[in-house]
């Protein structure tokens, strides 16, 4: 503010009243309740010293911007402990309140001009809502904070600085939200993404800070959803299975993620159930589909339109087929056993 008044006295006289007058409105605007009488101090050009106007003008300072910050802290604060309670309404109505405060202080939309402390205070909202809606498992709120906190991760880390931001959980999170959607396509996209900023953040002498590539490698939140990945990929469902009920899950909120992973993996198994299989025994079936009893087999059965007979499951897409197709089936099995003794020997000759 020092170099603000230092250029009020290069101003003529007679117009400081009304750049001051100016300077009120401005502040007015962030400050609904300032209020200021100029008739004692710019009423005319000759009405006070600059000095003395300067002096009655330095309530116009923002200390609104300060007032703001500690309002969000405090809001903040409080929304921690909910989410130690577990009391995710709450926190989420914190939440809000927290967001109103960014949008007065235009920080909600991240930008080099607000300053890093609003910005790390906004980053930190936008992360305690995403994990409020993975807790509540609100899946769509997730996705829509995790796009308004992309632009923060992507700002300048000259600006901004990742320490002590939830990036790489967030974003960990987000890959097994895609893995379990099937977007093989943008679990990829993502990655690659995460790739090029480490190297960029290498490139400016960042990887010291724990945000460079070889970092990413070693990150539990970022390497889980990769390795689950890649056991899919391989169809090593059971691997999946295993890392979902172990001390592999980084947190309590992939764990949520992993339920939803694994009722996907269990969807894809008995949709190929349906069609390879006339029928299967209910114990295998429990293993077949990572269920923990008979009973959930049974549930899981009828969910699926499924007949259960003398302890077995009946597909009704492959009922009406009748007992030929079981002869249709040998036949078709001998025909691929045929041909793949012909490839192997058509390959032995070429070598």
């Amino acid at each position: 503010m020092g170099a603000g008044w230092s250029a009020l006295r290069t101003f003529p006289t007679e117009h400081r009243p009304w750049l001051l007058r100016r300077v009120y409105a401005l502040f007015r605007n962030h400050t609904p309740d300032l209020k200021y009488n100029f008739s004692t101090s710019v009423q005319g050009t000759s009405a006070k010293p600059l000095e003395t106007t300067l002096k009655d003008v330095s309530v116009l300072q923002p200390e609104s911007f300060n007032m703001s910050e500690r309002e969000l802290q405090s809001l903040l604060s409080q929304t921690h402990q909910r989410l130690k309670s577990r009391d995710y309404r709450s926190a989420l109505e914190h939440l809000t309140r927290a967001k109103l405060v960014l949008l007065s202080l235009n920080a909600l939309v991240p930008s080099t001009s607000v300053a890093a402390s609003t910005l790390l205070l906004a980053r930190e909202t936008l992360e305690l809502a995403a994990l409020v809606s993975i807790r509540m498992q609100d899946y769509d709120g997730f996705t829509r904070y995790f796009s308004q906190l992309k632009p923060f991760y992507d700002l300048p880390r000259a600006h901004l600085s990742l320490e002590g931001s939830n990036r790489n959980k967030i974003v960990g999170l987000y890959l097994l939200l895609l893995l379990s959607q099937g977007d093989y396509a943008g679990f990829h996209t993502l990655l690659e993404s995460l790739e090029l900023s480490s190297e960029g953040g290498a490139a400016e002498g960042l990887g010291s800070s724990g945000h460079g590539a070889a970092s990413m490698d070693r990150d539990a939140f970022i390497q889980y959803p990769i390795t689950l990945e890649r056991w899919l990929m391989e169809g090593s469902y059971d691997r999946v299975w295993s890392a979902t009920k172990s001390e592999q899950v980084p947190s309590e909120e992939y764990g949520i993620f992993s339920e939803v992973l694994v009722g996907t993996i269990r969807s894809e198994i008995a949709s190929c159930s349906e069609k390879a299989y006339l029928s299967l025994p209910i114990s295998n079936a429990k293993n077949l589909l990572f269920l923990d009893s008979e009973g959930s087999v049974v549930e899981f059965a009828q969910s699926r339109g499924w007949s259960i007979q003398d302890g077995r499951i009946y597909f009704p897409a492959q009922q009406h087929r009748g007992v030929g197709s079981e002869k249709e089936m040998l036949l078709a099995s001998g025909q691929v056993i045929e041909n793949t003794i012909g490839y192997a020997r058509e390959l032995e000759t070429i070598v």
